[in-house]
């Protein structure tokens, strides 16, 4: 539930950012919280689709992302749990990278340790280059990936 009477804290601007992105695709969605102590993951149409939201405020690329043990574990259950799960990456005002867990693995593994980093980076008029803790994409997230690709899979 919403306080009125407590101020807005940063990341509500972000999954605000991310939700609002999926509402206006036109395709009905019914958003829950996913069952954690996380406020940035939610899972969209029952189990169909889970997202977990992590964001920058830095203005320019690239933009570094912390996973601590905790927010693999629980990325993690989210990709047991639903038929699929997008890590979403809201590059402060620059815009939003989506990435399906199968190809998260790729630079994020399941040895999961203390403290572990992501990181996105463009150049004006080109996608994100992904790069983490365990390797780099061969491939870029381009910026029409998001929210395309989730609504696929609803």
């Amino acid at each position: 539930k919403y306080n009125i009477n407590m101020p807005i804290n940063e990341y509500e601007f972000y999954n605000g950012v991310v939700l609002n992105g999926l509402l206006n695709s036109g395709k009905s969605i019914k958003i829950a919280d996913f069952p954690t102590t996380s406020k940035n993951s939610f899972m969209l149409n029952e189990n169909k689709v889970g997202i977990y939201i992590k964001h920058s405020r830095k203005v320019i690329s690239p933009w570094r992302f912390t996973f601590l043990k905790e927010h693999q574990e629980e990325f993690k259950a989210m990709s047991e749990l639903c038929i699929n799960a997008f890590l979403i990456l809201v590059c402060g005002k620059d815009g939003i990278a989506s990435i399906k867990s199968d190809v998260l693995k790729k630079v994020l593994d399941d040895n999961h340790e203390p403290a572990e980093w992501l990181s996105a980076s463009r150049l004006k008029r080109e996608s994100y280059a992904i790069k983490g803790s365990d390797g780099k994409l061969n491939f870029k997230i381009n910026l029409r990936d998001f929210p395309r690709d989730i609504i696929k899979c609803l």
